[in-house]
């Protein structure tokens, strides 16, 4: 059985994502997904489990959205790589267990999962 988070410890959703899974009795490999980024591979991949288009997963208010991405037109491999390169437009906390995912917006969601 595998369980990671993709987490930013400075998003409170993330760390309450972080507490709920840990309540529930499980201790995930936490990625921080900023200092550590998922390959373009291990994205597509998430995007797959999560039934989503990458513009859908990025956090439009961030400002590297508005800079680098906003208005652009991109298919999803070049969509991916911008997100890759600017990994806080990423939308957090994204937990992965075994072969399903889910997004910790809000936190309870991820339950369905475990």
């Amino acid at each position: 059985m595998s369980l990671k988070i993709y987490h930013n410890p400075r998003c409170s959703k993330s760390r309450q994502t972080l507490a709920l899974i840990k309540e529930q009795g499980f201790e995930p490999e936490v990625i921080e997904y900023l200092n550590t980024p998922p390959s373009a591979a291990e994205l597509d991949q998430i995007l797959t489990m999560l039934d989503m288009e990458p513009e859908a997963l990025m956090r439009k208010g961030e400002a590297d959205y508005r800079e680098y991405i906003k208005g652009k037109s991109l298919d999803r491999a070049e969509a991916i790589a911008l997100m890759l390169s600017y990994p806080k437009v990423i939308e957090r906390p994204i937990v992965i267990h075994d072969d399903k995912a889910a997004i910790g917006r809000p936190p309870e969601s991820v339950l369905d999962i475990l």
